[in-house]
């Protein structure tokens, strides 16, 4: 007897700007862990280097939030990474703006 359904799993590739918003969120974290080791090991003085590298982290988190959102406008892929990228950013992006907003 001939087998009536024949599916052929196809693998897709994930969208470009996906994985590079999953990298940028993931950057991003390890910039927010660095800084706090900083803070922590000079025990709060030089205060503006701890602070830059928190302002360019929260600037990755924005680029990797639009590079997500972007992403799905590619065709013939799988959305999973962009899907996971924009979340992720878009949390660490509102964290961000707390964090400055609350001086901290």
């Amino acid at each position: 007897m001939a087998r009536r359904y024949r599916y052929a799993i196809i693998k897709k590739k994930e969208a470009a700007k996906g994985k590079l918003s999953v990298g940028l969120a993931i950057a991003s974290l390890l910039l927010f862990g660095g800084a706090v080791g900083i803070a922590y090991v000079l025990e709060g003085s030089y205060g503006f280097i701890v602070g830059g590298i928190c302002l360019f982290a929260a600037l990755l988190s924005v680029y990797g939030f639009l590079m997500g959102i972007s992403s799905f406008s590619e065709e013939k892929c799988t959305h999973r990474t962009s899907i996971i990228g924009s979340i992720l950013n878009g949390i660490f992006m509102v964290g961000w703006l707390a964090f400055f907003l609350m001086g901290v």
